[in-house]
């Protein structure tokens, strides 16, 4: 398996089909793909969109289901712990995320073995251009510049939903809800690069956003000084050898 696409998606009957058909189109030289939609307790017709999808033109679709709603961090740590490929891209199942951007996620992987010394195991997107309304964009620029002071992780945009990632390393990261937001950070404190690559950003043409301001920002605050505690506690490496 060459690539793994994970997307956690609540609600979005409408936005799976166009969504996977997108991907499919995007990774016809990365053969063979496959497609991974987290169904996070979903009560519209999301479950039979998806199948419906896969039945008919997206054979590579897998479907994995949350018999309740458990939030996107854990739709996507369930997508990347199911998926085979060693390098997993994610997408926001809102139809936001260009899935066109993801062979410049692959290229800039390929580039880029090392980067000062250090393993390149997370490629961030960075949304240029943001096509959300005025709030959003003004919230989430005063919480990226508030996340960078304190956590030093050098990333302009980490609520980003398209990314490349390393499986295992992934894997390997504490683990706790909203953990999503703070990958940059989490993968940096692994002793892992991280880069960034300028990608699009598209309006939500259908369905309904599951996030308002109030509820990003009271929990990012707390799960800021959580991932501040996690950076100043981390493991000394030590060198073992077995004699």
């Amino acid at each position: 398996m060459n690539i793994s696409v994970v997307i956690p998606v609540c609600n979005e009957e409408e936005n799976v089909a166009p969504l996977a058909l997108e991907i499919q189109a995007a990774l016809t030289a990365y053969q063979p793909f496959e497609i991974l939609f987290v169904d996070d307790g979903s009560t519209d017709g999301t479950v039979a969109a998806i199948e419906s999808t896969r039945a008919g033109k997206v054979p590579e679709i897998r479907l994995l289901r949350h018999a309740t709603r458990c939030g996107q961090s854990s739709a996507v740590h369930t997508g990347v712990r199911a998926a085979r490929a060693e390098w997993v891209a994610t997408l926001d199942g809102d139809g936001q995320n260009d899935p066109a951007d993801i062979p410049a996620l692959i290229k800039a992987q390929a580039a880029s073995g090392q980067i000062a010394g250090l393993p390149l195991r997370l490629i961030m997107g960075n949304r240029t251009t943001r096509r959300d309304t005025w709030l959003r964009r003004i919230s989430s620029r005063v919480a990226n510049g508030v996340r960078a002071s304190m956590l030093q992780d050098g990333t302009p945009d980490t609520g980003c939903g398209i990314k490349l990632m390393h499986r295992v390393t992934f894997l390997e990261l504490p683990r706790f809800n909203h953990m999503h937001r703070f990958l940059p950070a989490l993968f940096q404190r692994a002793d892992c690069a991280v880069i960034s690559v300028p990608v699009h950003h598209r309006p939500r043409v259908r369905g309904t956003s599951k996030y308002g301001l109030w509820n990003r920002l009271f929990v990012g605050i707390t799960d800021l000084f959580g991932v501040m505690w996690l950076i100043q506690r981390k493991p000394a490496r030590v060198a073992v050898t077995e004699q």
